[in-house]
């Protein structure tokens, strides 16, 4: 009877760890479900399986679905056209490498342990160290390229989104 008791409490314990929600022990199939939620347009499943600093950049991407414009990204995080790494952990953070089947370009995606759960890092600081690892494994220097640009451009697309943030705010206003 003793052996049958902690046989069902180790299976009991093993379950309880194993089924932890929003994210448990294994940062592959977090990023996997929340690449899932972003294919769906589930946004609510997105931010519940990133980290709490990722809120902004998800309501942005989820502001753009909104509206119409990004429909298609969704399409960027078909899991078909991808393939998901193993995760190199290191104590509370894990990086995991998603190759693109059609362009084969690949990118690091970032997730933390965040209150006992893996967490994908999808925040500003994330997605721009993304884009920064990018650039360089492409050799363009970030500074370079920022001389060379041309100011008025950036103007008249700094001009753009804050017209974009506007709409976008009074569409939040109206609800």
């Amino acid at each position: 009877m003793k052996k049958i008791l902690l046989a069902f409490l180790m299976i009991s314990t093993l379950s309880y760890i194993g089924c932890k929600p929003g994210g448990g022990g294994d940062p592959k199939s977090v990023l996997s479900q929340f690449f899932e939620s972003l294919s769906k347009n589930d946004m609510e499943a997105a931010r519940k399986l990133a980290t709490k600093d990722s809120k902004q950049m998800l309501d942005m991407i989820d502001m753009g679905m909104k509206m119409g414009k990004d429909k298609k990204d969704a399409d960027k995080f078909d899991k078909s056209s991808m393939e998901i790494g193993d995760a190199k952990i290191d104590g509370n953070k894990a990086v995991i490498p998603v190759k693109e089947i059609k362009s084969g370009e690949l990118l690091n995606y970032n997730l933390i342990k965040e209150d006992g759960s893996w967490k994908v890092a999808f925040d500003k600081a994330s997605v721009m160290s993304m884009g920064m690892e990018k650039m360089n494994e492409k050799g363009i220097d970030p500074m370079e390229e920022m001389k060379n640009m041309d100011m008025d451009s950036l103007k008249e697309g700094m001009r753009k989104g804050i017209e974009m943030l506007d709409t976008a705010k009074n569409m939040m206003k109206d609800k």
